[in-house]
C-alpha cells in the first residue's frame, strides 16, 4: 500500500468558503487594508521565518498591524484569514477517505505555521480524515527544500518510493521526484484516484 502526502491549499482547500475565491479579496472592504500592503509589509519580509516556525504568527502580525492597521487585531485577521480560506474539495477529501478506507496511508504535507496546522486539522476536522499532518513550521523547513521530504521519510520509516505526493506547485513535485518519491502534480479539475493511477503507471 502506498503512503499519500497530501497538500493542502490549491489541492484538498481552495479559497472562500462561499465562492472559492481568494481569500483576501475583500480584505479592503472588511478589514481597511489592501492586500498589496499587507504583502509588503508582513508576508514579503516576515513570512518566511513564520512558516518555518523560526518566528509566531501572533506577535509578528501585532507588530505589522499596529503600523499599517491599528484598529485591527491580530487575532481578528487570523480569524478573517482561517475562515476565508477553508473551502474544502469535497470530492478529493471524499477519494482520501475511500483510499485511506482501502489501506493506503494519507498524510497531509503542507507548508503552513503552528496556527493554522492545528487549525486545519482541529476546527476543519481534517484530523478525521487523515492520518497526520507534516508541515513546515514544525519540520523547520518547508516545500520544496529537501530537508523537507528527508524528514518525513525518516520519521515514517518508508522507503521513498513508497511515498507520493500530490501537490499543486510545479517546484515542489520536481523535488520530491528527485527524492525518490512519486509525485503527481495537481491541475484544476484533477481527480485525485485516476491522478494516482496515471503516476503509479509512468
Amino acid at each position: 500500500m502506498q503512503t499519500i502526502m497530501m497538500d493542502v491549499d490549491g489541492v484538498l482547500v481552495n479559497g472562500r468558503p462561499k465562492d472559492g475565491a481568494h481569500l483576501f479579496t475583500d480584505i479592503e472592504a472588511d478589514l481597511g487594508m489592501t492586500l498589496e500592503t499587507l504583502q509588503r509589509e508582513f508576508f514579503a519580509p516576515r513570512w518566511p521565518a513564520v512558516v518555518t516556525g523560526k518566528k509566531a504568527l501572533l506577535p509578528e502580525l501585532t507588530e505589522v498591524l499596529a503600523a499599517i492597521a491599528p484598529n485591527v487585531s491580530a487575532q481578528t485577521l487570523i480569524d478573517y484569514w482561517f475562515e476565508n480560506d477553508s473551502r474544502l474539495d469535497q470530492a478529493v477529501l471524499s477519494d482520501m477517505t475511500s483510499l485511506r478506507s482501502s489501506g493506503h496511508r494519507i498524510y497531509l504535507a503542507t507548508n503552513q505555521e503552528h496556527m493554522r496546522a492545528s487549525y486545519l486539522m482541529d476546527t476543519l476536522g481534517l484530523a478525521r480524515h487523515v492520518d497526520g499532518i507534516f508541515y513546515s513550521a514544525e519540520i523547520g523547513h518547508r516545500k520544496p527544500a529537501p530537508e523537507f521530504y528527508d524528514h518525513i521519510s525518516r520519521s515514517l520509516g518508508t522507503a521513498p518510493e513508497q511515498i507520493t505526493l500530490v501537490d499543486d506547485t510545479e517546484q515542489n513535485v520536481i523535488a520530491a521526484r528527485a527524492k525518490g518519491w512519486t509525485a503527481v502534480h495537481w491541475q484544476p479539475g484533477m481527480s485525485l484516484r485516476p491522478a494516482l493511477a496515471a503516476s503509479e503507471a509512468r
